[in-house]
């Protein structure tokens, strides 16, 4: 495991933070720490990344203790709502973040020629980053974060400021990066971000952990069906499917936890004289469970 945490707690004066979570995270896979605004997700990041020092716990990052020197050399991190130095080209950015890393200057050069490339920024490093857009400024932090060629990247909410079209290119980003084998630790409460770029998911409440496991494990994406001439023999036939399937009119919501089932559903539907309408997977579950896990917004 390359990141690994055993009860690890940080509150403030006994307030706000996080208690007792324990979580591990895999080589080479995205990871999403899911949670309302205020749940503690940024104070973990921080704790992980030795900015803050753990209550009471233990954490490890490849094998070394949270805050390891030679550790953070291999850790890249996206920080919320980032500010830079609107007056420095985005070149000039990446030049001086990799002087920071203690870079070689032939490496720092070479490293910026790929990360640009990476992020899409190419022909625009050389201007002012006051003149990026939102979008251009989220891409210069994401190159900020890679140009070490870190192990592990940390993105801390790298979407909620982006219209639709930028939180697309910063999953593109994302994917991309995955695929040249990084470990990537994603804090957001974007549920869609999350569906779409996770492996595995935990549900953070009150600085508590509620839920954790793979997308698959968590959901179990619910099947409606609108079938005409429904009768006894379709039902008895869903039924070896899934005994508590639900029945409206001519409406019916199943758990099917094999896809390849659902072209035998279909030829059983048609087989027993019905006719098959509709037969699409329940959407929104990622946000019903959501809901349930920390309730409505207080």
């Amino acid at each position: 495991m390359v990141i690994q945490t055993d009860n690890l707690t940080k509150q403030f004066k006994g307030k706000g933070g996080f208690v007792n979570i324990s979580l591990s995270v895999k080589e080479g896979e995205v990871f999403s720490l899911l949670g309302k605004n205020g749940a503690g997700k940024s104070t973990f990041i921080r704790t992980l990344l030795g900015i803050l020092h753990p209550d009471s716990g233990r954490g490890e990052i490849l094998g070394q203790s949270i805050g390891h020197i030679q550790t953070r050399k291999k850790i890249g991190y996206l920080p919320e709502l980032f500010q830079y130095h609107n007056w420095l080209t985005g070149y000039e950015l990446l030049f001086n973040h990799g002087l920071l890393y203690k870079m070689d200057k032939k490496e720092i050069k070479d490293r910026i020629e790929e990360v640009i490339e990476i992020v899409g920024l190419k022909g625009h490093e050389y201007k002012k980053i006051k003149e990026y857009s939102k979008g251009m400024k989220q891409r210069i932090g994401l190159a900020s974060a890679i140009l070490s060629n870190p192990k592990i990247l940390f993105l801390d909410e790298p979407t909620s400021a982006l219209d639709p079209i930028g939180r697309k290119d910063v999953r593109d980003i994302i994917l991309k990066l995955k695929d040249q084998g990084k470990t990537i630790f994603l804090n957001t409460h974007l549920l869609s971000e999350v569906e779409l770029v996770s492996d595995r998911v935990a549900i953070l409440d009150k600085g508590r952990m509620k839920k954790i496991g793979t997308i698959q494990e968590l959901l179990h994406s619910p099947v409606l069906l609108s079938i005409g001439n429904i009768n006894e023999k379709i039902i008895n036939e869903l039924k070896k499917v899934d005994q508590n399937i639900k029945k409206a009119g001519n409406q019916i919501e199943m758990s099917v936890y094999d896809d390849e089932l659902l072209p035998k559903i279909a030829e059983c539907i048609v087989k027993n004289d019905g006719q098959l309408y509709m037969m699409k997977k329940k959407e929104n579950v990622l946000e019903e469970l959501f809901i349930k896990t920390v309730g409505e917004e207080e």
